[in-house]
């Protein structure tokens, strides 16, 4: 059953300088609000906030006896004002950086009189929210996990960021490109070459990676909008959480990353592990192992489960 979609309006002044009327919407699954520990959950970047039941996009992990189990948790969601599932878009996507978004989710939390949460969790750009969240409000979250995030863009995600900008300002399908350009960066070459082979469509007269590719990005151009796009570009491209307040944040973070993820580097987050280590006790590491790279978040469930099952 798809949870109702609810609304909070106020009215926010971004960093840089411009003031937005937010109707930022949520949806709730499981326990009643107040009623069980809440569990956030951020979405990532073409992702929303419809995380469980039917057609939830993480409803192998979400849900009645799943690890995240609706019978026994509150599950918030909110959506990144401007991703256009609630139809609210935003045009000028560079007002707007991931500390944006982290402030309108914790004004969200504050207007809901949620005072503190069970788990934050989220993969990708959301986990980069959660970050910036927690730097905000150290004392906001018991448990944090991000997933094949880091506190920061780093030079070589920005340098991909900066590619799908360009594609983005393209005249003819900008999103098609952009989606066929990203597909490579979430996947690996073993990936894509273990699963297709070489192999060719005589019908479409061309290879099958190749369709496939061009699948995803007519897929995601049918489903999503130009302005949501180019704004969740501008926020994976800026994700810059104060890295010396990171010691500050009260929460057990689990940091999950992926072996042969090319976005996020598990090199990278092991780093941030590290230097975490040397200032908190309450500190953890985990790796999926996958040879999809970082939409294994999104594929390798039973590790995930497992993972998040022992965090839990």
């Amino acid at each position: 059953m798809k949870a109702e979609l609810r609304h909070i309006n106020f009215s926010y002044h971004t960093h840089s300088g411009k003031e937005y009327h937010i109707p930022l919407s949520y949806q709730l699954f499981g326990k009643d609000l107040f009623s069980a520990p809440v569990v956030l959950v951020n979405h990532a970047l073409t992702g929303n906030s419809d995380v469980a039941g039917e057609k939830g996009w993480w409803k192998q992990l979400i849900g009645k006896n799943q690890v995240i189990d609706t019978e026994k948790y509150t599950v918030l969601c909110f959506n990144i004002p401007g991703n256009g599932y609630d139809n609210f878009f935003i045009d000028d996507y560079e007002d707007f950086t991931p500390s944006d978004i982290a402030n309108i989710f914790l004004q969200g939390l504050e207007i809901l009189n949620i005072k503190s949460l069970h788990t934050i969790i989220g993969g990708s750009l959301g986990g980069g929210v959660g970050w910036e969240m927690l730097v905000k409000n150290p004392a906001l979250a018991e448990i944090f996990i991000p997933i094949a995030c880091d506190f920061k863009t780093h030079d070589w995600l920005h340098a991909q960021c900066l590619v799908q900008k360009f594609l983005l300002n393209h005249k003819e399908e900008p999103l098609q490109k952009a989606r066929i350009h990203a597909m490579l960066c979430y996947r690996t070459p073993e990936s894509l070459n273990d699963r297709f082979q070489n192999r060719y469509n005589h019908e479409k007269e061309r290879l099958e990676s190749e369709d496939w590719l061009i699948y995803h990005g007519n897929a995601l151009n049918e489903r999503f909008s130009l302005p949501s796009y180019r704004l969740m570009n501008q926020l994976l491209m800026t994700i810059d959480a104060d890295e010396s307040e990171l010691k500050r944040i009260k929460a057990q973070i689990h940091l999950i990353a992926v072996d042969t993820d090319l976005f996020f580097p598990a090199s990278e987050i092991r780093m941030c592990f590290e230097k975490l280590k040397k200032d908190k006790e309450n500190v953890f590491y985990h790796e999926i192992k996958s040879i999809h790279g970082h939409d294994a978040f999104l594929m390798e469930y039973e590790q995930l489960n497992t993972i998040i099952k022992n965090i839990l």
